[in-house]
């Protein structure tokens, strides 16, 4: 499970963030990691979004490498049935292959945050038939399987987090894309859920 979980996050960040900005970097010239430093509610967002993939790369760190200081995460021990583990694996699997299609969907349109400078297409096709926000319902799976393989205060804390902080950000992409699309995606917002 430890090899599996390093492997994992390498694998999902890997491919789900670094690997499509340079895809479309290079294709479009444009950088499409648009979370900043300045005090506005998205930049603010974007700088608790690192902080919450920092804090899953630590606790996987830890359980893997550290596991005197893991406990210090307050595992939940009545969490730990044997099969909790193994949905929990599952769901991550779900999770990466959900995020990979969806991005493959969103072709030059992907980024992280919200680019106000360069008008993207809306997506309505694979994914986006089923999902108004495919990426960021993979990445609640991948949060919640990540609290079933590590039941533990810290992983549960993250995952509250995370959600809420994905909530947020959905809701201000939405605003920014009823103000660049209009009717368009006010459409498209009343034939697709926002989740499934």
């Amino acid at each position: 499970m430890k090899i599996f979980l390093l492997l994992y996050l390498l694998l999902f960040f890997g491919l789900a963030m670094v690997l499509p900005s340079y895809r479309i970097w290079k294709s479009t010239g444009n950088n499409p990691y648009k979370l900043g430093k300045s005090e506005s509610a998205h930049d603010y967002i974007g700088v608790l979004f690192r902080l919450a993939l920092i804090a899953t790369a630590v606790i996987v760190t830890l359980f893997a490498f550290l596991p005197n200081l893991y406990e210090y995460l307050v595992p939940i021990v009545y969490l730990t049935h044997p099969a909790l583990p193994i949905i929990g694996v599952t769901l991550l699997c779900i999770s990466v292959a959900w995020v990979l299609i969806a991005q493959i969907h969103m072709q030059r349109s992907w980024r992280i945050g919200i680019d106000e400078d360069v008008k993207t297409e809306l997506i309505q096709t694979g994914l986006f038939k089923l999902s108004r926000n495919p990426i960021f319902l993979g990445m609640r799976i991948m949060l919640l399987g990540l609290f079933l393989v590590l039941p533990s205060a810290a992983s549960l804390a993250v995952l509250v987090a995370g959600d809420l902080l994905i909530q947020i950000q959905v809701r201000l992409e939405e605003e920014f894309l009823t103000r660049t699309h209009g009717q368009a995606y006010l459409n498209y917002k009343t034939q697709v859920r926002r989740w499934l």
